[in-house]
């Protein structure tokens, strides 16, 4: 078993357990897209906004993602939460990306 799907196998068992956390969920996520396998990153990022809502790091990687596969009105959506995300944490660097991510969209 390579590195790679060690890793991959290690936070997909991490996530199944329901962490408490959402970093977990968000390497998962990362693990899927380096894996080319963007539905189940998209899957998984959903999952977090429902459960990890104010955590600003993954609008980003998902509108990214979205925007890569075309799809433009989700990655609004998707883009637009997180830039209410950072906002509310007031966290101004990552609104701003958000922000330049979400214009480039228009």
């Amino acid at each position: 078993m390579t590195t790679t799907n060690k890793r991959l196998a290690a936070l997909e068992k991490m996530v199944a357990a329901g962490p408490k956390d959402p970093f977990p969920y968000y390497g998962l996520a990362l693990e899927y897209r380096s894996a080319d396998r963007k539905e189940d990153a998209l899957a998984v990022f959903a999952k977090m906004r429902e459960q990890f809502a104010s955590y600003v790091p993954q609008y980003l990687m998902a509108g990214q993602m979205l925007i890569e596969l075309g799809r433009k009105d989700e990655a609004k959506q998707v883009l637009q939460a997180g830039v209410d995300a950072a906002r509310s944490a007031r966290d101004s660097h990552a609104a701003g990306e958000l922000e330049s991510a979400l214009a480039g969209l228009s």
